[in-house]
This record gives structure tokens, C-alpha cells and sequence, in this order.
């Protein structure tokens, strides 16, 4: 079984999000949606919210589970036989910083990292500008 990972805060999950998503459900057998756990951070929503709503927004898609992970991405993967993580990518800044966490995560442990270009429809919306204009 082919395993892959979409990790993020998803602080909130967007549409952008969700047809990453649905588009890595497709090319593998099974898809983890990994919230990260930052301790440090104050998000809009609580962790337990998030896997909640992310949940419910993949409850079509048979292959994908929702879970949370904290620590290095690559020890999660290891730990949960993941092959692969798949990243949206938005524009060629995403790409810059993304590579680097991708080679990053190569040196470190034997996992890919696939990257899917966003949709145009969902191309310039960030989440945090989603969290910034529901805070107002």
C-alpha cells in the first residue's frame, strides 16, 4: 500500500486545502491528513476542532484519515510507513522554501515529497488570510 501525507496547520482548512487533498487521494492508496502540533502557536482553532472539521470535509473520501502529528514530519512518516508527502503549491515563492524542506526531509529519511500545483481558483488564498479577515 502506497501511504502519503498532506501536513499543514489547516488553521482553517480551506477549499485550496481540500483539493489537494481530494487530487492526492487519487494518485495514492491511502492519504493521512496530518495537522501539525506547534505548541508555540496560537491558532484560530483548537486541535481537536481542526481534525474535527477536517473530518467532516473528507468524510467522501474513503482513503484519506485525518490525524496529528508533532515533532519532525519525517519521524511521523517512518513511524507510519509513509512514502510520500504531498504539498499545494501556490506560486514560485512556495516552491522556493517547499524544495528545502523536501531535500531536507530526503537527507533525513526515505520519503518523497510530490508537489501539486494549486487549482487557479484557489491559487491566491492563504489561510491565514482567511483566519485575518474571520477575526474582524
Amino acid at each position: 500500500m502506497r501511504r502519503a501525507v498532506c501536513p499543514g496547520s489547516y488553521d482553517p482548512a480551506t477549499n485550496g486545502h481540500l483539493d489537494i487533498i481530494e487530487r492526492a487521494s487519487r494518485l495514492f492508496d491511502e492519504v493521512v491528513v496530518a495537522v501539525g502540533i506547534n505548541r508555540s502557536k496560537k491558532g484560530l482553532f483548537e486541535v481537536p476542532e481542526r481534525l474535527d472539521i477536517l473530518r467532516e470535509i473528507t468524510a467522501k473520501l474513503p482513503n484519506v484519515l485525518v490525524d496529528s502529528w508533532e515533532g519532525l514530519l519525517v519521524d511521523y512518516c517512518r513511524d507510519n510507513e509513509i512514502v510520500a508527502v504531498v504539498k499545494g503549491l501556490r506560486a514560485v515563492s512556495d516552491f522556493d522554501y517547499e524544495l528545502q524542506m523536501a531535500q531536507m526531509n530526503a537527507s533525513l529519511a526515505d520519503v518523497e515529497t510530490v508537489f501539486v500545483p494549486t487549482s487557479p481558483e484557489y491559487s491566491f488564498l492563504a489561510s491565514s488570510l482567511v483566519k485575518e479577515v474571520a477575526t474582524f
